[in-house]
């Protein structure tokens, strides 16, 4: 692959709510990085988000942003259903590709994408971004310091009210399964368990029961599962979008101590082994993307790797394909 310019130049497929603060703008934010097209089929809302973010290119069909010779890397941030068939296209044409996550509809889909770019100088990555945060940094060097000593179990418990959405009869692809993978368990679930799978490692085996508790709509709307890592150590966690309170909380067990914090909310890092205790509070970027695209440009450029290139993007597909064996 040949550059002719010394950043990274990035187009966007699918310009909708995820790029407004979360990803869009840290394009241009990163050092050797610069957002130069993006595509949408609706024309007004195309034009609009460029005239906003000043984006110089749009472009209504993705073949031709794809194409652009002046584009090398591609961020694909449509609904899982169409990111096989993007990425595909994307490696045929030998570029740099991002992914929205989850990375397709089934780690089947993943495995067809990691294939399409195996052998080629173009290089895949999704956007697992929380393995970037420092806040995430902060707990996995807990870890890997021997804070809590070996991790022995961890636990993540899930539950929120239902959506405005959820009640509303107007169509909400995030809960249609053939175009999400699933409801809001595949959305959602998918960034704490690939963290697991980053703090842990590899989960070897995962089973699940799923349900639908209140028929809004086809997809499952509480899940509970168990799963194992290659370590030895044991993992369970309960989702559900049926409940009356919020609770995000994950406790991970050690020999020697544990750490407690949230997937998504806001909340302080706890470190509890004895003496040996810490409370931490890491704030969020601005768009909590920037890490995780700071470390795709480092990567590209050779000063650095991304901690979610190629086949690792797919492990949360696998376990979450597991998981709703029985509900698919």
């Amino acid at each position: 692959m040949v550059r002719d310019s010394d950043e990274i130049r990035w187009g966007i497929i699918g310009c909708g709510n995820v790029t407004e603060l979360k990803s869009g703008p840290a394009f241009n934010k990163v050092a050797g990085s610069k957002l130069v097209a993006v595509m949408r089929r609706n024309r007004e809302k195309l034009l609009d988000y460029a005239a906003r973010h000043r984006v110089p290119k749009t472009y209504t069909s993705a073949d031709d942003l794809i194409n652009d010779p002046e584009i090398d890397a591609v961020y694909v941030a449509t609904p899982p259903g169409s990111h096989r068939e993007y990425a595909l296209k994307i490696a045929s044409a030998n570029k740099h590709c991002c992914l929205e996550k989850p990375m397709a509809l089934d780690f089947s889909e993943c495995e067809d994408i990691v294939a399409a770019f195996a052998g080629r100088e173009a290089q895949l990555f999704v956007a697992y971004y929380r393995r970037s945060l420092p806040r995430f940094n902060q707990v996995k060097e807990w870890i890997d310091s021997g804070r809590i000593g070996a991790i022995r179990h961890i636990n993540w418990s899930y539950a929120r009210a239902p959506s405005a959405a959820d009640l509303s009869p107007e169509y909400d692809w995030r809960t249609d399964p053939a175009v999400s993978g699933g409801g809001h368990f595949v959305d959602l679930a998918c960034h704490g368990l690939d963290l697991f799978i980053h703090l842990a490692g590899d989960i070897t085996e995962a089973k699940g029961i799923a349900v639908n508790q209140q028929d809004l709509y086809n997809a499952e709307d509480a899940v509970s599962a168990c799963w194992a890592f290659d370590s030895g150590a044991t993992g369970a966690g309960f989702w559900n979008f049926a409940a009356s309170d919020y609770s995000d909380e994950v406790v991970i067990y050690g020999s020697r101590g544990s750490i407690r914090f949230s997937v998504f909310a806001d909340k302080p890092l706890v470190l509890d082994a004895g003496d040996d205790s810490e409370t931490v509070a890491i704030a969020h970027p601005e768009n909590i993307q920037y890490f995780h695209i700071d470390n795709m440009v480092k990567h590209l450029n050779g000063e650095g790797r991304h901690p979610v290139s190629a086949a690792e993007g797919g492990k949360a597909s696998r376990v979450m394909d597991q998981i709703l064996a029985g509900f698919r």
